[in-house]
């Protein structure tokens, strides 16, 4: 048992759905497997389920447990900043791809 660190502020939505909230509604929170930490308080970049950019999002809460069926999850509840501009996004997927998402072995 172990906490992931989730380094360089990186939010990745795995589902449509909880992205879709977040974008509709302002706040929303998304379920990963693992105990992780996720840095509370700070904006980060939120990255859509096919690693595109989307959005400023500000980590509200961040709340590991161990759910009923006996795994190990992480919640990570946030509020929407801003959606970013055309530009904005093609910028920082384009970065995103050349440092976490385009790597094929991470140490």
């Amino acid at each position: 048992m172990g906490f992931q660190t989730e380094f360089n502020s990186v939010c990745k939505f795995k589902s449509e759905q909880e992205l879709y909230e977040l974008l509709e509604y302002g706040r929303g929170k998304m379920v990963k497997n693992g105990f992780r930490v996720f840095p509370t308080g700070q904006m980060v970049i939120a990255y859509t389920p096919d690693n595109k950019a989307i959005a400023i999002v500000k980590i509200v809460a961040s709340i590991a447990e161990i759910n009923f069926q006996g795994e190990e999850v992480t919640q990570v509840e946030m509020e929407l900043v801003r959606r970013l501009t055309e530009e904005e996004a093609r910028v920082q997927t384009d970065l995103a791809h050349e440092m976490f998402f385009g790597l094929k072995h991470q140490p």
